[in-house]
């Protein structure tokens, strides 16, 4: 299975249980793992018959910016479901941190794998 990738993006959103991490946007950086068949897409060069990552990257940043989650394993559960409803993606892995949110750590967060159900 071919992967299409979307490494390291950064959203301002709200999420956390305490108030200051709900009174303030913080930074949410989002990696993505698109698992689809790129062989057509190859053959064509055709953006029609590929997953459109820029698509997926948009609709991520505006439920990010729109939703107020308290856990990092709720909206990776939402952008998970989000990729699932795009045609050609058959699982995905998605991974959201919290910078600087533990003392000492880089980040804070989870990594998820999903499968589109069979019809």
């Amino acid at each position: 299975m071919d992967k299409v990738l979307i490494k390291d993006l950064m959203v301002r959103g709200v999420i956390g249980v305490s108030d200051h991490e709900r009174a303030d946007r913080q930074d949410i950086v989002i990696n993505v793992v698109l698992f689809t068949d790129t062989s057509m897409a190859g053959k064509s060069d055709q953006i029609e018959d590929c997953v459109n990552y820029r698509t997926i990257a948009k609709q991520i940043i505006a439920h990010v910016e729109s939703t107020a989650r308290y856990t990092v394993e709720a909206l990776a559960a939402d952008l998970a479901e989000i990729c699932l409803g795009y045609a050609g993606v058959d699982h995905v892995q998605v991974r959201v941190e919290k910078p600087g949110a533990v003392r000492f750590s880089r980040s804070v967060g989870v990594e998820i794998e999903r499968f589109k159900a069979n019809p």
